[in-house]
């Protein structure tokens, strides 16, 4: 499976199937050991305060991501603090979407991109900057991603740059141990599954139609 994943050769299909045929106890291990992440850097100085430290986030989570968001090989999932690219890789592998991530830490930027060589995918990039900043710039993306990256002053202006871009297309936002601020043109798309929770953008719903 590893030679195959390198070689381009795996569909997401049979990536998949790969995936959920370990057992949900060893599934994390397991993918850290096809990605060949063994060490992770440590967290450095361009950390912003009120800044959470890199974690990787559950397999068991991305995969409710891939299925409940919805995610389609004509989407692109932006990765807002992204770490070594851990899950922006399985999303791609798990769905075909192109993935972006955003990371500030360049230790972690560089360890990413090594991760994307490896594999050997054209549809997966790394951003190096702050992800506060810069998520309403990929106004290509359809569905963002927070693993809890921030909160507070940045977390608000995460949302508020991203509602122009909910002005031009439908996006979903997936959030994991990070309930949302209410926004007007945000609503759940499902009731919230265990610390996941999916919301999609309203602002291009139809309007009602009056009786």
């Amino acid at each position: 499976m590893r030679e195959r994943i390198l070689a381009a050769e795996v569909t997401p299909a049979v990536f998949r199937a790969a995936l959920t045929a370990v057992p949900p106890a060893d599934r994390d291990a397991w993918l850290d050991w096809l990605f060949g992440l063994d060490t992770i850097p440590e967290d450095g100085p361009h950390l912003p305060r009120g800044c959470v430290p890199y974690m990787p986030c559950s397999v068991d989570a991305l995969l409710r991501i891939a299925d409940d968001a919805d995610v389609r090989d004509s989407d692109v999932f932006v990765d807002l603090g992204s770490g070594v690219g851990r899950a922006a890789a399985v999303m791609h592998l798990l769905t075909g979407a192109a993935t972006i991530g955003l990371e500030i830490q360049p230790e972690l930027v560089r360890a990413a991109r090594n991760l994307t060589s490896r594999l050997n995918v054209m549809r997966f990039s790394v951003i190096e900057g702050d992800a506060a900043r810069l998520a309403g710039h990929i106004t290509i993306g359809s569905v963002f991603f927070l693993y809890c990256p921030f909160s507070g002053d940045r977390l608000e202006k995460v949302l508020e740059d991203l509602e122009p871009i909910a002005r031009t297309r439908p996006i979903r936002v997936c959030c994991v141990d990070l309930p949302l601020p209410p926004r007007p043109w945000l609503t759940l798309a499902a009731a919230p599954s265990g610390d996941l929770a999916i919301y999609r953008s309203t602002l291009l719903d139809p309007a009602p139609t009056t009786p």
